[in-house]
């Protein structure tokens, strides 16, 4: 799978203790590269240690057991203030704000992608391995494309991001903030194997992980409601207001905009003839409004702070697929770049819950083009002008 790359090379691999980059390492030790492992100390709670889901007590261990089994040095980073400075905080300030933001997008621009990266480029390595599923590949238009990851001459060529094999584990949704630099240093060793195959994988190596199982929940907050976290992390999100529907009509009261997301529909403690869903933030009234499920679906966005792979963005509009959330199915639908910074998509057929904090991202057949974080509802009024 690696066998273009140039021995001997040192790959840094960032280990969690899971399954998935184990088997990562373990692929590059069998193919004869130096491997380091690196797992990341996460800040979490004071008396809460044992509960984050990245980076347990339990998980550095396991992740120490596989670093022996392989035969390779582990050490562990601590990584706790960078982490609760941009991470941590970015999720309460978003909340604060009236977002829904997507902490995992942070992590792996900030932390992964840059706080990692740089100790392992620091260690001597030439590239950093995760465990995500997606893949790589270099492409110049001018030729077919040449063997993946192949160092000599890549920097003549783009590195494209693509879907993993597997598109049921499909990660590149939390990659495609990745630059053209970043992406020269990335390999994803699993990227074209199907979950099951990596625990086979697992099984074969003799890993101490192979049955262990994976949790999809925000790593900071352990087993507890994010609500409960705010409360205690910013009391000030706790602020009364109404609840709305489009026409103004007073329903009830909200505790508090932070505590809702787009589409919610459980905790209105509301009554009504027909099941009601959170629509929208009205910030300036600090109003919940809320509608009928069919008040949901919208057919376009805009979305800033964009990063494209390429590193150029889109030239004409174009017909791609966008994803609106991590777990959300690929929606067919017209791609155009703004002259202000800004990209706006139309639907061909609206999709539930767009909400502003989680990114839209963008595809083009497999390959990854790019995306950015979604925008509140009352900027399309006026796509084209400075946001």
């Amino acid at each position: 799978m690696l066998e273009h790359l140039r021995n001997p090379q040192t790959i840094v691999v960032a280990m969690s203790g899971g399954v998935d980059s184990s088997v990562a390492a373990a692929l590059l030790v069998e193919q004869g590269y130096q491997v380091i492992g690196i797992m990341l100390r996460l800040w979490s709670e004071e008396g809460q240690e044992a509960d984050n889901r990245c980076c347990t007590p339990d998980a550095m261990a396991l992740a120490r057991r596989v670093a022996a089994k392989l035969g390779i040095p582990f050490y562990v980073l601590n990584a706790e203030e960078i982490f609760h400075q941009t991470v941590v905080r970015a999720f309460i300030d978003g909340y604060a704000q009236g977002i829904t933001p997507n902490p995992c997008l942070t992590c792996n621009r900030l932390i992964r992608w840059e706080f990692l990266l740089d100790h392992a480029l620091a260690l001597g390595a030439d590239f950093l391995a995760t465990g995500h599923y997606a893949r790589l590949r270099d492409f110049s238009p001018a030729s077919p494309p040449p063997t993946l990851g192949e160092v000599e001459g890549a920097k003549a060529k783009t590195v494209q991001l693509l879907r993993a094999a597997d598109e049921s584990k499909d990660q590149s949704y939390v990659l495609h903030l990745l630059n053209q630099q970043q992406l020269r240093r990335a390999l994803f060793p699993i990227g074209d194997y199907a979950k099951s195959q990596v625990r086979e994988l697992a099984r074969r190596f003799d890993l101490p992980v192979a049955e262990r199982q994976e949790s999809q929940d925000l790593c900071f907050l352990g087993n507890e409601n994010y609500r409960d976290f705010l409360r205690r992390h910013a009391p000030q999100v706790v602020n009364p207001g109404p609840i709305l529907d489009r026409e103004g009509n007073p329903l009830g009261k909200h505790q508090g905009l932070a505590f809702f997301t787009i589409g919610q529909r459980k905790g209105l403690a509301i009554r009504a003839p027909t099941p009601l869903y959170v629509l929208e933030k009205d910030l300036q009234r600090n109003a919940l409004i809320v509608g009928r499920r069919e008040e949901l679906s919208r057919l376009e966005l805009i979305a800033g702070s964009l990063n494209w792979i390429s590193g150029e963005a889109p030239s004409v509009p174009r017909r791609v697929r966008a994803k609106i959330r991590y777990t959300a199915p690929l929606v067919w639908g017209t791609l155009t770049s703004l002259s202000n910074g800004y990209a706006h998509f139309v639907f061909d057929v609206s999709p539930r819950d767009i909400t502003p904090g989680q990114a839209a991202v963008f595809y083009e057949g497999e390959v990854v083009l790019g995306g950015g974080i979604i925008q509140p509802q009352s900027i399309l009024s006026h796509p084209q002008s400075t946001i």
